[in-house]
């Protein structure tokens, strides 16, 4: 099988990611006049879906579909799901930080990667609130709007930012905020956003020093992961007993600061 062209799955990722954004601010200039865009839940009463993640959705797995008809899709919506036959496969979310969306808080975003047996080879963030557009390519580093992308050295706990985020399940989430009371005597301090992959990308862009959250999906990550590495950071995926089960995390940031919180996190008791 021929290697992919990186550059031109790179070109397909940033020019759906921004149509999509495109769609997502009309959505939400309806929203802001009084349209409840179908809002609706699915897992829990925190977890929100509405017309706009639906038709994101379709939009990007249309022209995924046009320029790509034989790779894989995994999108978080479900509505177009495929195996494919060339042994990449596409991993969207639509709309990541729909609560964002549907409350007026400019901080939601539009997230697709390209990934083969090995991981992401693309990965592409855009936010069209702040029109920034975060772009990695494996191998090939990771940039925004043109403009290189690096981690922070936050050498101690004590000097770093931690973003953070609570999964949907009310038990999950409580466990989970009794360990973020403790993280915050340890570090500078933590922020919650609400859209996971922003915390990625703004990890890579040194906006935080460092990001930790439980109970993910792939496509909440499938970007972030490699903007962050390909920033010169480091990524991993601990595990931790939550809610009375196990729940994989994603933990990112710089060496020191990824280090440092891997050892916190060793070494607390599970729940």
């Amino acid at each position: 099988m021929a290697e992919p062209d990186l550059s031109l799955l790179r070109d397909l990722a940033v020019d759906t990611a921004c149509e999509a954004g495109a769609a997502l601010a009309g959505f939400a200039s309806r929203h802001a006049a009084g349209d409840d865009l179908g809002f609706a839940t699915k897992t829990t009463v925190s977890d929100p879906v509405s017309e706009a993640d639906r038709a994101a959705e379709r939009l990007i797995a249309d022209r995924l579909a046009q320029a790509r008809p034989d790779d894989g899709l995994l999108g978080e919506e479900g509505q177009a799901q495929r195996r494919g036959t060339t042994g990449l496969r596409w991993v969207v979310d639509p709309l990541d930080g729909t609560v964002n969306f549907l409350y007026g808080i400019p901080a939601w975003c539009v997230s697709i990667a390209c990934e083969d047996d090995d991981g992401s080879l693309v990965g592409v963030v855009h936010d069209p609130t702040r029109e920034e557009t975060f772009v990695a390519v494996r191998g090939g580093g990771a940039v925004r709007d043109g403009a290189p992308l690096a981690v922070t050295d936050a050498a101690t706990l004590d000097r770093t930012l931690v973003a953070t985020g609570y999964a949907y399940a009310a038990d999950t989430r409580r466990d989970w905020a009794e360990d973020v009371a403790e993280l915050l005597g340890t570090v500078r301090d933590v922020r919650r956003v609400g859209a996971a992959a922003l915390d990625l990308a703004w990890t890579a862009a040194g906006r935080f020093d460092a990001y930790l959250e439980f109970g993910l999906a792939p496509w909440d990550w499938a970007a972030g992961r490699l903007l962050v590495t390909e920033a010169g950071g480091v990524v991993s995926r601990p595990t931790r007993r939550l809610g009375g089960e196990p729940r994989v995390g994603v933990l990112a940031g710089g060496r020191a600061a990824h280090d440092g919180l891997a050892a916190w996190l060793g070494g607390r008791p599970d729940w």
